[in-house]
């Protein structure tokens, strides 16, 4: 073995490592990391994809066992962005409306920046959402009860759907795993796609918060489709043509981190006929 291929070996070992403690990883990141070009990065993603490391999606990787990174990984990776797409789906929120905030990092940054004293009445089928939420005097919160799955970090058995079959939210804000234009959201373990559907099929409107590395990468269950009763909410360096296939499905679109609303289709995230 060469001197170039001892560091290529050692530099992908590395990547691998940040794959299996953070479930992805992001090209620009890694190319800081460890001083090298983007294509450099993409050729050893390539390579590992080839060796059934990982999985390729626009902008990095994810690890290709198919399995949700669990909640308590995720909810310390890329705080950052998260963050800022909390702060802008939150903003979406209507006074006085009542919410199913479903599993998911970003849906704890979501919970972070609800905003106070309009009346919010809070479902939720997640601990570590309910814990952010329980000190709040300003809005009712209902939690969904049953078994916790560890992976995804929230009650999604039987007893949960007997639970939320009785609810009609406004809105259903999901967590999901990955969105293609063709085929919409969609998650990584049957059970809990099962739930997502219900959750959306028992809600007036749909809101997903996504980060960039999901964009172009489907799951392998599906949860919703893309139509106009979806709001999305993207980086602000989503890619453009992407964001732009996004909106001949009529979305309402908004980019986290910009002043101005980016959509096709704007409306009120109450106000819809059910």
């Amino acid at each position: 073995m060469s001197k170039i291929d001892h560091f290529v070996s050692e530099r992908q070992t590395l990547i691998f490592a940040e794959l299996q403690s953070k479930g992805r990883v992001l090209a620009q990141d890694l190319a800081q990391t460890f001083d090298v070009s983007e294509d450099t990065i993409r050729r050893d993603l390539r390579d590992m994809a080839a060796r059934g490391l990982c999985e390729r999606v626009y902008g990095g990787a994810l690890i290709s066992s198919g399995k949700t990174v669990p909640l308590s990984h995720r909810m310390t990776d890329m705080q950052d962005r998260k963050d800022a797409l909390g702060q802008a789906a939150a903003a979406c929120v209507a006074q006085g409306a009542t919410i199913f905030l479903d599993a998911g990092s970003t849906n704890l940054a979501i919970a972070r920046h609800l905003p106070e004293g309009v009346g919010l009445t809070v479902i939720t089928n997640t601990p570590v959402i309910a814990a952010e939420l329980s000190g709040r005097a300003d809005l009712e919160l209902i939690v969904v009860g049953g078994r916790i799955d560890p992976a995804v970090g929230a009650a999604i058995d039987m007893t949960a759907i007997a639970q939320l079959e009785d609810m009609r939210p406004d809105l259903c804000i999901l967590g999901v795993c990955g969105m293609t234009a063709a085929d919409g959201l969609s998650a990584d373990i049957y059970q809990d796609a099962t739930f997502k559907r219900l959750a959306c099929n028992a809600s007036r409107r749909t809101m997903a918060a996504i980060t960039s590395e999901k964009l172009g990468a489907g799951a392998a269950f599906h949860v919703a489709p893309l139509n106009p009763d979806l709001t999305l909410v993207l980086e602000d360096d989503a890619d453009e043509a992407f964001v732009r296939d996004l909106r001949r499905h009529k979305l309402d679109i908004h980019l986290a981190g910009r002043n101005t609303r980016a959509s096709s289709h704007p409306h009120s995230l109450k106000d819809q006929p059910a």
